[in-house]
């Protein structure tokens, strides 16, 4: 049996003459730039995220930078000053806060989680610290009660980077609709994927909204008329036709892989593979089935070698990326740990149950070798 990782030609074939109805209707429009169906998904995703407001930009990092800026313009952090970061997460979570002039600090995390651990932050707190990123990675939710007493007790921010966890919940409420605001990437592969780059930021501050709309669009609420400094991310109609049908999905799709994950669960027990633990409060929505593996490379050849395709996400943490070179003497042995072993299992909508047995059987076939774990 082969199982690829991942293909978007098949897993956007069921909406396919959905997406085409909605570019059709994009092209007749004569509108390709912040029109109707921009404003039509804004006004969707804020109300299935459960915010205020969403304001629609080119990508996720932009909406994370967004945030950020527009932090700055309006006064509520000034350049230099801290944001707690999880150490293991994707390169665009720390590049964020440094394009933004602002320090990240770096949090390990709880190994059985690979969630940001709050218990390690009291350590880190400075004068200079004024926000916390919470990343929800792979789709988990990572948020909890103890990081928001702990965000409360020091008044400070949280910003979500919910680029993986489009319909994540901590208890009843969204992820996304958790912390002062949140971005969103709708990359092609994400639970939510465009046709093409487009990202959002969600907010219950209006304030915060419209300087980061300002500041989207050259730093322009009305034409002509420059508010702030800015920047061009804007998504356009064709991206957000296309991510208005497949919103109407989501929810569908993302309670099919809770389905797949389950089956990984229940039927993976090799000594070698550690399965992160799922939180109580949280509905996860597998953006990514990670594991970790003390011999990664010898799981990746013996699943090839029987059909599976996997991926690393990711195989360098940021704090060891060239671009960052001066933090490279720091020692974070846990988050370095996870960027060395975790091995990401095929996890798709169009996955069957078939496809999810064979991967399992695989895996718990796989002979074990010295110093697992």
């Amino acid at each position: 049996m082969d199982i690829p990782f991942l293909s978007l030609k098949s897993v956007n074939a069921r909406y396919e003459e959905q997406l085409k109805h909605a570019a059709c209707r994009v092209i007749q429009s004569g509108r390709y730039i912040r029109s109707e169906e921009t404003d039509a998904f804004e006004k969707e995703y804020a109300q299935y995220i459960g915010s205020q407001h969403c304001v629609a930009c080119g990508n996720g990092l932009d909406a994370l930078s967004l945030i950020f800026d527009a932090l700055l313009q309006t006064g509520r952090i000034r350049e230099g000053d801290e944001v707690m970061v999880p150490a293991n997460t994707y390169i665009a979570s720390i590049l964020s806060v440094t394009n933004s002039r602002l320090t990240p600090v770096f949090v390990e995390p709880d190994i059985n989680t690979m969630q940001m651990d709050v218990n390690c932050m009291e350590k880190l707190l400075t004068p200079r610290t004024k926000a916390i990123m919470v990343v929800h990675l792979y789709g988990r939710c990572a948020w909890s009660e103890a990081l928001e007493l702990f965000a409360r007790q020091h008044r400070l921010m949280v910003v979500e980077d919910n680029a993986q966890a489009h319909g994540c919940k901590y208890g009843a409420i969204r992820t996304g609709a958790l912390g002062l605001a949140a971005a969103h990437s709708f990359y092609p592969t994400k639970n939510l994927g465009a046709l093409g780059d487009a990202g959002a930021v969600t907010t219950d501050d209006k304030t915060l909204a419209d300087a980061v709309r300002a500041i989207a669009n050259y730093g322009s609420l009305r034409r002509y008329h420059n508010i702030m400094q800015g920047i061009n991310s804007r998504m356009d109609e064709i991206q957000a036709a296309m991510l208005r049908v497949k919103l109407a999905h989501l929810d569908e799709d993302n309670d099919y892989r809770a389905t797949l994950a389950r089956r990984y669960y229940e039927g993976l027990h090799h000594p070698d593979v550690l399965l992160p633990r799922v939180a109580p409060c949280g509905q996860h929505v597998y953006h990514l089935f990670a594991v970790l593996c003390s011999h990664r490379d010898d799981m990746r050849r013996w699943l090839g070698d029987h059909g599976v395709e996997t991926d690393v996400h990711y195989p360098v943490p940021p704090h060891q990326q060239p671009c960052y070179a001066k933090w490279h003497s720091l020692s974070l042995p846990l988050t370095e740990r996870i960027h060395r072993e975790i091995v990401s299992l095929p996890l798709r909508t169009d996955m069957t149950m078939a496809e999810v047995d064979y991967v399992t059987e695989v895996i718990n076939a796989m002979p074990v070798l010295p110093n697992s774990l």
